[in-house]
């Protein structure tokens, strides 16, 4: 199968030696994202907005690949507070709707550039 690079500048670009998402055959890999604003490359304040701006970056990038948040089927969550948890699932609640994708959300103790969450992602795409 082929590999297909996806970027798009409605996303943070890759501040190290990755691709923004990597699309094989109908399943896209999305690199972590983290709380970045795209246009200004400048970290939200707060996990809230983080958060919210990470579905954003993810939603942007699904997008360019030619689906959908609606089309994830599995995220990966860094936190570097599981205290931000319950905030956590409010912002997924608000993005996402049933069946929820899988998903894993595990503390860490630090991410790139000062975030505080990032999420990775990976859809299918029929």
């Amino acid at each position: 199968m082929a590999r297909q690079t996806i970027q798009t500048d409605k996303a943070p670009a890759a501040v190290g030696t990755y691709s923004q998402a990597v699309k094989v055959g109908n399943t896209v890999y999305i690199s972590g994202q983290l709380g970045f604003d795209p246009e200004t490359m400048e970290l939200r304040e707060g996990f809230k907005a983080q958060a919210e701006q990470v579905f954003e970056n993810i939603k942007a990038i699904c997008e360019a690949a030619g689906g959908s948040i609606n089309d994830v089927v599995k995220f990966n969550v860094s936190l570097t507070d599981l205290s931000d948890f319950a905030v956590l699932n409010e912002v997924f609640v608000a993005n996402l709707s049933e069946p929820y994708p899988a998903r894993a959300a595990v503390q860490v103790a630090a991410l790139p550039k000062g975030g505080v969450v990032e999420i990775e992602s990976i859809l299918y795409i029929d």
